[in-house]
């Protein structure tokens, strides 16, 4: 009788790579359960393909539309989206290559996480990249399965150009490869993208070859339920299909590639977590681990606008939006060195209006603010309580506020326009999402409003301080620091960069989730490998190091495989992979 080896719970940018590499030996048996839908080789949805990631992300097709979160403690809940599809995030997000800088992950070491410093992990980001750019580099890779590019200077159009002025009058120096310089510096953002089409981890990991393969068994469009436990040992998973039929995988080990926020649900309602929380839920707790759930981080942020002249405007046959980024630091007390990061679109939404605006991302690096994960109900079905507590700690607001005071500079500096008031925030409110949702009702909205802020500047100011701000000048705002906190409070959120709610460490630290394996404390056959396991948020987006730690990992398995290991196929606790359950 067939039984896996592991069963891989969810298909993202870990899941798939522990997938392609624990399949690559043909002895051990993978199963990898999937959510959404599935992309295989030639039939990649052309809205995932594309460079420009937008229409894909604002659609409800490919996230989870019930998971929600609240930025601040006083904000209401919103959704939050995360990839329900082969490639999870990789499939949705905006592309960007990011691996963040050395003390990053030399503060993980350094905090328990022993194996995971920058020498430790180096190897790793080079094992999975193909650096188009940079090949012969000590730091790329040239032969990975993830290919990563930029658009250099020499090709960016007149609002990158104008950006880049702006950051040169602020003193700010460019940097050729951010993956490779470590200080503050704008420069081309890398983006895991060939020819203009998106390289998700499906893509790049679960290629024809690997999917050929008799020991890999990959199975989308099917929700995990739950954890099959008995006592302190994972024995497999019992899965939802769409029509309703569960259908039960055994393992030996279970593996969660789920998320930062669906990661821990899941080991909660397998009675891993909180006890008295658990408890209160009717669970009843079979490992007692405070910390599931708990250390959650994102990035705290805020978006902004620029009215672009029709001269500052990029075609919309170019996909390929976000060109370049750049690392700033506060100078703030408390702060430290690179804690700001700032990105730019030359497009704001797919839509001709979005055409006429330029886009800026502002967050935190390494922010100090935690959040948790919390359940609410029993039901598996039920999505858990996010709350990201972006501004818990007053240094994070601070920090953002100099960078918006920064930005604004920047701007001033840039000639991207002569009137400050066409330089304005713009939230990624539910509206502006409704708006970005691509149909033919859409693109006639914008259309017009697009030939409105074409129209008499006073008419387009007034629109943007009725529609968009809703009044709120940035001027208004830099010049009261109570202003500008409240705005930020407002108007914070996360960068979908959720991490750390079942970080790994070491055995003595009773917060710690897991081992540096990601094995789960006090478990047997049960592993966590995404962005969950990260004790502090890096200097970067989290789809290049989470594909990161999921090679590291997957070395980490096979390495510790014994060479003689019995077949275990014979025994009763294995048999039948696929058992129909009530």
């Amino acid at each position: 009788m067939e039984y896996f080896d592991y069963v891989i719970v969810g298909g993202g940018s870990a899941g798939c790579v522990l997938a392609q590499r624990l399949s690559a030996v043909p002895s051990l048996r993978v199963a990898l359960i999937e959510a959404g839908a599935d992309t295989p080789p030639g039939r990649v949805p052309p809205e995932i393909l594309d460079s420009y990631p937008l229409p894909v992300f604002c659609g409800d097709t490919y996230i989870w539309p019930e998971l929600t979160a609240r930025a601040t403690r006083d904000s209401a809940p919103r959704v939050y989206e995360q990839g329900r599809v082969m490639g999870g995030g990789s499939s949705i997000n905006v592309q960007s290559a990011n691996r963040g800088l050395p003390r990053d992950y030399d503060a993980w070491a350094a905090n328990g996480a022993s194996g995971w410093g920058w020498e430790d992990v180096l190897p790793y980001f080079r094992k999975l990249e193909r650096d188009v750019d940079f090949p012969d580099g000590e730091l790329h890779g040239k032969e990975g399965p993830v290919p990563i590019r930029r658009i250099m200077p020499a090709d960016w159009p007149p609002f990158c150009n104008a950006f880049a002025t702006g950051l040169r009058k602020n003193g700010v120096a460019p940097l050729h490869d951010q993956n490779a310089e470590f200080g503050d510096g704008f420069f081309p953002a890398a983006f895991s993208n060939l020819d203009d089409r998106r390289v998700s981890t499906a893509i790049a990991y679960l290629d024809e070859s690997t999917r050929k393969r008799t020991n890999l068994h990959i199975h989308a469009d099917l929700r995990v339920e739950r954890i099959v436990m008995e006592g302190r040992v994972a024995r497999g998973v019992v899965a939802l299909a769409r029509n309703g039929e569960r259908v039960r995988f055994n393992a030996n080990e279970v593996v969660l590639c789920a998320g930062a926020l669906q990661s821990p649900a899941m080991l909660m309602h397998a009675g891993i977590g909180p006890k008295e929380e658990l408890n209160a839920l009717g669970i009843d707790c079979v490992i007692d681990l405070p910390g599931v759930g708990r250390n959650l981080q994102d990035h705290p942020s805020l978006t902004f606008c620029h009215f672009l002249a029709p001269q500052l405007r990029m075609p919309l046959a170019r996909r390929r939006a976000s060109m370049m980024a750049a690392r700033l630091s506060s100078g703030i007390a408390g702060g430290e060195a690179s804690d700001l990061y700032l990105s730019s679109a030359t497009r704001a939404a797919w839509h001709e209006l979005g055409n006429r605006l330029g886009l800026f991302f502002l967050w935190c690096n390494r922010p100090y603010s935690r959040g948790r994960v919390q359940l609410v109900s029993a039901d598996p079905a039920a999505p858990p309580r996010v709350d990201l507590n972006l501004l818990d700690d007053p240094r994070d607001i601070a920090r953002l506020a100099c960078g918006v005071r920064t930005l604004a500079k920047i701007v001033a500096a840039s000639g991207l326009g002569e009137n400050a008031r066409d330089f304005f925030p713009a939230a990624f409110s539910a509206r502006v999402k409704a708006l970005s949702r691509v149909g033919a009702g859409n693109a006639l909205l914008t259309s017009l409003l697009g030939r409105l802020l074409d129209g008499p500047a006073p008419l387009r100011r007034m629109l943007i301080e009725r529609f968009f701000t809703r009044g709120q000048r940035l001027a208004d705002l830099l010049a009261d620091q109570a202003a500008l906190e409240d705005f930020i409070r407002a108007n914070v959120f996360g960068v979908w960069h959720a991490s750390g709610t079942c970080r790994m460490g070491d055995a003595s630290d009773p917060a710690a989730v897991t081992d540096t394996a990601g094995s789960v404390r006090g478990a047997q056959g049960l592993r966590v490998v995404d962005a969950s396991l990260m004790p502090r948020l890096p200097s970067a987006n989290t789809n290049i190091p989470t594909i990161m730690m999921a090679e590291k990992i997957a070395d980490a398995i096979l390495a510790r495989r014994l060479p003689g290991r019995a077949d275990i196929a014979s025994r009763a606790d294995y048999r039948h992979a696929f058992l129909k359950v009530s």
